[in-house]
Formats: structure tokens, sequence, C-alpha cells
């Protein structure tokens, strides 16, 4: 396992480092040099090496936070939720059923104004039992008021983490914040990441201040009252109105980082690659996007003008952008690493918020295929992408295909 115990000089404090690390260690890095004051583990795989890595950093000092293990998922996001309450910066996550295990506070933390960071490594939920990468498990917070993006390399793992305290503690959103990373592919998968200084942080992340939403003996409110058909209506409301905000909040957010980090990230709810002159794009989320890229490539070189979409923010969903973008290609394939079952066309998640973008706010409106692919963590080939982008070239030149497509099953 790496370690970040690196000999510094002083001339050096407010430089970046490099090390050799995987996802889930950038995401326990990221949490060391926020500052998180509280976190709880309870291991399942492939989210528990985040915690395995913290609890080195702990044990050899160099992260000062309250480390406490838990006695299930359920008790984890309940200790963190009421310490974030009192102050506390904090940090938990699970996979796969371990995130369905938590659902009663995950389900009541967004409603609660609790700006609680989590991690999610993506994981296939059981029966039959897998532990490969599938999006179910995050995605199923997607309506409860919980902010979801996902990261493809370790290097935007980190950033995201420090990005994704300044938006959840943001006093216009304190709200909930799921970053997922693909089980194995990212959060096992070693990558060179630049660490930048605690002064950068410092300058880039303030201190999380709950104001007079402070639960505390001084400051007495409320939390969680009993409100049925009395106050419940404006309750959702106020949450409504967060997310009606959350896309401004988010590009602030971005554009702060890079005038301290430098690193730039474009817009941030969406990575284009070779886009400006394609005919056809395919999209989707996580690190699918490696061998997507290489096929693009390779596309390119035969004379065919294919490109890629890599959506990086789920909730907020940025509708009128993605829409915006799509709206020039002849047609559009979607990859979902999910399912979404009796949804309509028998279509994935992502497909069917993407048509429905299309449907409200494009001025033209191509074909939408969805490829349902990389199921139980089978792996998206480069020949699968090939695949893919050429069905939908058939479907830009007017061929009519299904809207829903199997990719790489056996037989």
């Amino acid at each position: 396992m790496a370690t970040l115990t690196l000999p510094v000089k002083e001339s050096r404090k407010t430089e970046e480092q490099e090390a050799l690390i995987t996802g889930a260690e950038a995401i326990a890095v990221a949490c060391k040099l926020a500052n998180v004051d509280v976190v709880t583990a309870y291991p399942i795989r492939p989210y528990d090496t985040v915690m395995q890595y913290m609890s080195q950093l702990v044990a050899d000092g160099e992260m000062d936070c309250e480390f406490i293990v838990a006695d299930s998922e359920n008790s984890q996001f309940e200790i963190v939720k009421h310490a974030s309450v009192c102050g506390a910066r904090v940090f938990c996550g699970s996979s796969g059923i371990g995130w369905m295990y938590a659902m009663e506070p995950l389900t009541v933390t967004p409603a609660l104004r609790v700006p609680m960071v989590a991690l999610v490594g993506n994981r296939a939920l059981d029966d039959p039992g897998a532990f490969g990468v599938e999006h179910n498990d995050a995605l199923a917070v997607r309506d409860l008021g919980w902010m979801l993006v996902w990261v493809d390399t370790a290097q935007e793992a980190l950033d995201t983490a420090l990005i994704a305290y300044r938006v959840a503690e943001d006093r216009r959103m304190l709200v909930p914040l799921a970053i997922s990373c693909d089980g194995a592919f990212l959060t096992h998968s070693q990558a060179l990441v630049k660490i930048p200084s605690s002064e950068q942080v410092k300058k880039f992340l303030p201190r999380y201040d709950r104001g007079e939403l402070l639960v505390h003996p001084d400051n007495v409110i409320s939390v969680a009252p009993q409100a049925n058909e009395d106050w419940v209506m404006e309750i959702r409301r106020q949450n409504y109105e967060v997310t009606e905000r959350a896309c401004d909040v988010i590009r602030e957010v971005y554009a702060g980082f890079e005038s301290i980090f430098g690193r730039k990230y474009g817009n941030p709810f969406f990575e284009s690659y070779r886009t400006e002159d394609a005919e056809i794009v395919l999209l989707g989320m996580g690190t699918l996007s490696t061998p997507v890229k290489v096929a693009i490539d390779g596309l390119r070189e035969r004379g065919r003008k294919a490109g890629f979409v890599r959506l990086r923010w789920f909730r907020p969903f940025a509708a009128e952008e993605i829409a915006k973008a799509l709206e020039r290609f002849k047609a559009v394939g979607v990859l979902d690493r999910d399912l979404s079952l009796g949804a309509p066309d028998l279509s994935g998640v992502v497909a069917t918020e993407v048509r429905s973008a299309m449907y409200t706010h494009a001025a033209t409106r191509p074909p939408v295929l969805d490829f349902l692919c990389g199921l139980g963590g089978r792996e998206v080939t480069v020949r699968d992408a090939e695949k893919m982008a050429e069905i939908t070239f058939q479907a830009a030149g007017g061929k009519p295909q299904p809207l829903t497509q199997w990719i790489g099953l056996r037989g």
C-alpha cells in the first residue's frame, strides 16, 4: 500500500507532490487535506480500501480525526449525520448492498440539510452475488436530494473530493454528496497523482460553518420534527430550491478550484472528447471512458467521425447544457452501466435522463440509442465500443435500430 510520508523541504511546503496511489487512497488523501473531523468505517469491498488507507494515516499520525468503526452501514451513516449537524466535517461511504442497508439514513439526510460527503465504490447489487461494478447502488438515491458525481481517474477522485466539500458545505446548499468510483477499475488501480499542499487547500476550502443551524446547547433548535401535513410541502420546497441553484454553485466552485490549483476541468458537468466535428457521439459515466476513447481514436484513424461525452455530475443533471451539446450530432449512443427494469423503452437510467433532456431543451432531436453494458464488472472492451459506435452510425444514416441493446452478452 502506498504511503505519503514524504520528506518536504521548507521551500516546497506550498508545492504539489506526486504519489503512486489508488483511486480509493486518493479520496483518503483528500479527506486528510480537508481536515475531516469525523470518519466512520464499516468494511465492504471494493469501498473498504479507502477506510484501510485512512486508518493507516490515522495510526501513523498523519491524519487527526475521530475514526469510528461502526457496527453496520446503517450505524455508520447515522453517526456522521449527527456529527455533521453538531458542526463536524464528516466522511463515510459504502458499496452495493451496504449502501442499500444504510437507506434509512440516506433517505432522511438531504431534508435535514446535512452536507455529508460519501464515497460509493460502485458495486453490483446482490443477488446474484457480484463484486464487480454497476452504477445502480449510487443511482438508488438519485431522487432523494443527494448530489451525485462520477470520476474516472485517481487524480479526478482527489480533486473532486475537495470540490465536493466546498459544494456540499456552501450555505446555499447544505446537502449530502456522493462521489462514485467504479469498483476495482478505479478504487484499486494505482496512478501517479498530484497531491496539493495543505496551504493550497486552506485557500480553497473554508472551515465548515452551520451558523444558526448548528445543534448546540446554546442554540436550541429542532432537528427532524414530526411535521405531517402541516409543513412537509414547505420542507420539500426548500430542498427543491437547493437543486435550482446547484448548477450555479458548482460552476463557481470549479472556477475557484482552477484559480488556486491550476487544473482545468472545462465544463464541470461533462467532458467532451473529439466532438468538435463528430457526426455521432457515445455518452457514458465512469471508467468505461478509457476503452471508449481508444475506440474513438481508432475510428478517427479510419475516417469515422465519432466523439465521446463523459458525464461527471448526474445530480444535478445539467439538462439544458447536455441537450445543447448533443443536439448537433446525427445520433447519440448512451452506455448504461446500470439497469432500470420496466423503464420507458426498457432503457437504462442515463439514457432515460438524456432523452428527457433532449425532449425539453434540444432544438433538434437525433436518435438516442441505449446500450446496456459492463454489468457486474464485465469489461467494456475497445471492440465493444467500436460496435456501439457503428450501430450509432447506422442510426445516424437513417437505418432504424432498436432503442435498447445489450452489448457483450455471451452466446
